[in-house]
């Protein structure tokens, strides 16, 4: 664009370079996730004999089941859910993407939060830090538990979860509209994403069950058949 003002007199000289280094660059992490339906199996039996402190325990039962954003999980509040409801109900203020979201728990990720109650129910926080109960868990402690399982960096993260979930998902043949809304992806047409929240929740309600189901079947290493779901 500078070069073309220079050519045509509208302007002396290239004003972009003097903003180089100035601005930081846009980065692409890809996180580190393990999706090979055998090795999840593994994975999820080495969370169950974790041996660490029982809320870490806990947040690494759940990360699969529910695939939020590991900030979104850790900073969990009693508050936001609702067990008759079956519903986790997210502010904007605590997502990503700056919307509300709703998490449509399985009955395993509920049996996990009732099970944890007794442990961390006077906190505000689900998964309260082991120092401060008036904190949430560190930023670190998931991470450091797979480390501690026996997995590195370059193997899982606590992001990786999710992209577990999406890339098995998709692969089930699950229909990806419904794939993206729970993972909280942008939704470019808001009114468009208005809709889908509103209606799609009982879908998205069926595929969370179903997703559980399927990591309680690799988790006992049951023969896994191939298969796809009709779009939903």
């Amino acid at each position: 664009m500078f070069r073309y003002a220079i050519a045509t007199g509208r302007a002396e000289r290239d004003i972009s370079v003097d903003l180089r280094g100035a601005l930081a660059p846009i980065v692409t992490t890809h996180h580190a996730a393990i999706t090979d339906p055998i090795a999840i199996g593994h994975l999820l039996r080495a969370i169950d004999g974790y041996c660490g402190q029982p809320v870490t325990h806990a947040a690494l039962r759940l990360a699969p089941l529910v695939f939020l954003r590991p900030g979104e999980l850790r900073h969990a509040e009693w508050s936001e859910i609702n067990f008759d409801a079956a519903e986790w109900r997210i502010p904007g203020a605590r997502m990503k993407m700056r919307e509300a979201h709703i998490v449509p728990p399985p009955q395993q990720a509920v049996e996990v939060l009732r099970n944890l109650l007794p442990l961390t129910g006077v906190s505000r926080y689900v998964f309260p830090s082991l120092r401060s109960r008036q904190r949430p868990m560190s930023e670190n402690t998931i991470n450091a538990a797979l480390r501690r399982l026996g997995y590195g960096q370059e193997e899982m993260t606590g992001h990786g979860f999710r992209a577990m979930a999406s890339t098995c998902l998709n692969e089930q043949g699950w229909n990806s509209d419904l794939i993206e809304l729970q993972l909280a992806h942008a939704e470019r047409n808001k009114v468009r994403a208005a809709y889908n929240r509103s209606t799609r929740l009982q879908d998205r309600r069926k595929m969370m069950q179903a997703w559980a189901d399927h990591l309680d079947t690799l988790r006992v290493g049951a023969t896994i058949i191939p298969f796809r779901r009709t779009p939903m």
